[in-house]
C-alpha cells in the first residue's frame, strides 16, 4: 500500500471516530487561539470579532485540503472586503512542507501552525480538512468535516454576510 493510500485510510477511520468525539457545534462560541502565521504576523481569533471567519484545518499531505485552497484565498479577494476572514490551521508536523507548499501555491489569507491543543480545543481534528464557518459573534455557524460541497459552503457565506448595496 502506497504511502497516499495509508494516509487516505488513516484520515478516513479517523474521521469516523471523530463522530463520538465532542465537537464544537453549531451555536457554541468558537475557542479563541493566538498564534503566530508562517509570515510571522500574530493572529489571534478574538481580533476577528465582528468579522465571518471561515477557519479550516488542513494539512500538505491531504489532497481535498489542496483542492480547497484556491477557492478559499478566491473567496478571501472577494468576499474579504464584505466581512469575510478565512484563516488556515495547517496541521502538519513542522513549518517546512508548509512553506515549500506555499511558495508554489501562495494564497491570500493568513496560515498558522496547529497542534494537538489546539485541535483538542475544537472537540479534536480526526479528519482532514475540518472547516468551521464562525459569526461575527464568535459563535460556530457550520461545520464542514471531510470533501466538502464548496458550492453550498460558499452559499452559507454569502448567507451568513451582511446585505451590501451595489
Amino acid at each position: 500500500m502506497s504511502d497516499r493510500a495509508r494516509r487516505l485510510v488513516a484520515a478516513c477511520i479517523l474521521l469516523s471516530l471523530s463522530a463520538a468525539v465532542e465537537t464544537k457545534q453549531p451555536g457554541e462560541a468558537a475557542p479563541d487561539f493566538s498564534r503566530v502565521d508562517v509570515a510571522g504576523k500574530a493572529v489571534h481569533l478574538g481580533d476577528y470579532r465582528g468579522k465571518l471567519i471561515l477557519l479550516n484545518f488542513w494539512a500538505s499531505w491531504c489532497g481535498p485540503c489542496l483542492a480547497e485552497m484556491p477557492r478559499f484565498s478566491r473567496w478571501q479577494t472577494v468576499y474579504g472586503p464584505k466581512g469575510l476572514q478565512v484563516i488556515g490551521i495547517s496541521m502538519d508536523d513542522g513549518s517546512s512542507p508548509v512553506m515549500a507548499l506555499l511558495k508554489r501555491r501562495p494564497v491570500s489569507y493568513p496560515i498558522v501552525m496547529g497542534d494537538a491543543t489546539l485541535g483538542e480545543e475544537y472537540g479534536g481534528v480526526f479528519g482532514l480538512p475540518l472547516t468551521y464557518l464562525i459569526g461575527a459573534n464568535g459563535r460556530v455557524l457550520a461545520r464542514y468535516a471531510g470533501e466538502s460541497d464548496l458550492a453550498a459552503m460558499e452559499a452559507a457565506i454569502k448567507r451568513a454576510l451582511p446585505r451590501v448595496d451595489p
